[in-house]
């Protein structure tokens, strides 16, 4: 039995996989198993790969296409370990993310949830903004990434990922059962965690009614968790718009439109030299 599992979906990114298995089996902390769950691929050299997969501390899991929270759940019910690590195939951890998690995770019988500073790359690249983490942030904006440790006893006291979260935001929705339980959540002070930007992502592509679907979901997966940190609906409504006007005043403020400006050609020139 392993301290930890990696659960890594995958969907079609095969030519990601050994990116992201390698970043976990190059970790400090070694007591670790990955389980690999092939979500139903059509794309052929992703099915190849990964039936003939073979590399330490690694299992593939094969289902029909269910989506990430499905596959997610497949993935840990399969697993041993006491700690899971969700890891999507096209991303990637740094070698000590495991060692420092498993420090505050064993060291703190009440923690729930550890992640990390964050760091993008792909099509953008650049320190992820993160703010600091308070419950009244959470329930309006999703704060903590998809790939935090968490404690398996707590995913299955949760009853999993939720899969009335039709369109995503499954992880948001994990954390805040998690909150309920009364679990602390603790964020490491160093950058742990490698998020791919990709032209085609779910998320940032994603159209404003599944979002309004998803937001209205959350609230009524958590009802009695919004309801003693916004007892008066009207708060509820101000912090999303104050979180709404502070993203617009930098989204369209001077100094992001002549960063953007100055960026963009020069990622045009790094992809074009990397073809």
């Amino acid at each position: 039995m392993s301290k930890i599992s990696v659960v890594i979906p995958c969907f079609n990114h095969g030519a990601y996989v050994d990116e992201a298995v390698g970043s976990v089996l190059g970790q400090t902390y070694q007591d670790i198993e990955i389980v690999i769950v092939n979500d139903g691929s059509t794309d052929e050299p992703t099915n190849r790969l990964l039936a003939g997969y073979d590399k330490p501390k690694t299992k593939v899991v094969v289902i029909p296409h269910s989506g990430l929270a499905w596959a997610r759940n497949a993935g840990i019910r399969e697993s041993r370990g006491e700690y899971i690590l969700p890891l999507d195939a096209d991303d990637k951890i740094g070698s000590r993310y495991a060692e420092e998690a498993v420090k505050v995770l064993d060291g703190d019988a009440n923690a729930g949830i550890v992640y990390c500073e964050a760091e993008m790359f792909g099509e953008r690249a650049g320190r992820w903004d993160l703010r600091a983490y308070s419950l009244r942030e959470e329930l309006i904006e999703n704060q903590i990434f998809c790939s935090a440790f968490f404690r398996k006893q707590d995913w299955e006291a949760a009853g999993g990922y939720n899969a009335n979260m039709l369109f995503g935001y499954e992880d948001w929705d994990l954390w805040l059962s998690i909150i309920e339980m009364g679990r602390s959540v603790h964020k490491l002070p160093d950058v742990h965690f490698f998020y791919r930007i990709r032209k085609d992502s779910m998320i940032q592509n994603m159209e404003d009614e599944k979002r309004e679907f998803l937001l209205r979901q959350i609230y009524l997966n958590h009802l009695d968790l919004y309801g003693r940190a916004f007892p008066d609906p009207v708060s509820l409504y101000r912090e999303n718009l104050r979180l709404k006007q502070e993203y617009d005043a930098i989204r369209w403020s001077k100094d992001y439109a002549l960063g953007k400006s100055i960026l963009d050609p020069l990622r045009k020139i790094k992809r074009s030299m990397a073809k």
